[in-house]
């Protein structure tokens, strides 16, 4: 994942962050982040800063999480404890966004708590719902949402939608409100420019 966030990519260079905690990492991209980002990162803790950065600069903003996984969990409910998948909930839960303005799209693959969390929060995959009355939005794109073989993925989950798909709800997404940024993570090896460029342009950045 660090080589695939690392790729070159035909568009201004910002910022680098390459901090060793994700506080640290959080802090460094809602501060340095420029006013329509483009995020490649690793894993989706990447989104968490960009997420708070956002917030402040546009009020309420909705989160479209494109995610085979929930990223849901918290430290007392994570099975791994991995950080990789609790970057939503921390991003909910320090109030950087409403529960009720996140769509969560292409989850598929949730743990037991999570899928208790999203029941109890009403959160779905409606962007309809989680679009209105807000804004801004930013989309957070792991590519494991989409079905394997798609994109070079860090952790595929069969199931998912083709790119034609992705780019067609990113299309819906920018016709609705202002797409104040973009986050691509999970990208695996051999993941190159022309895996990304697409969805880009599809969010109108």
């Amino acid at each position: 994942m660090a080589e695939a966030a690392a790729m070159g990519l035909p568009y201004p260079e910002a910022l680098v962050v390459a901090e060793d905690s994700l506080d640290a990492q959080s802090a460094a991209l809602a501060t340095g982040i420029p006013a329509r980002p483009l995020v490649v990162g690793g894993c989706c803790c990447a989104h968490v800063g960009t997420i708070r950065g956002l917030a402040a600069r546009h009020g309420r903003l909705a989160v479209i999480w494109l995610d085979a996984h929930g990223d849901l969990n918290t430290p007392e409910t994570s099975p791994s404890g991995n950080l990789w998948g609790m970057p939503l909930r921390l991003a909910i839960d320090e109030g950087s966004v409403r529960a009720a303005d996140v769509a969560l799209v292409g989850a598929r693959d949730l743990d037991p708590p999570e899928v208790d969390y999203v029941a109890a929060q009403g959160i779905d995959d409606d962007r309809g719902r989680a679009l209105d009355g807000v804004q801004a939005a930013y989309v957070a794109l792991d590519v494991d949402v989409l079905e394997p073989g798609t994109t070079p993925s860090f952790m595929p989950v069969p199931g998912g939608p083709a790119a034609a798909d992705v780019e067609a709800l990113l299309r819906d997404v920018a016709a609705r409100v202002r797409v104040a940024g973009l986050g691509i993570t999970g990208l695996g090896a051999g993941a190159e420019p022309r895996h990304v460029a697409s969805y880009v342009a599809a969010a109108g950045l």
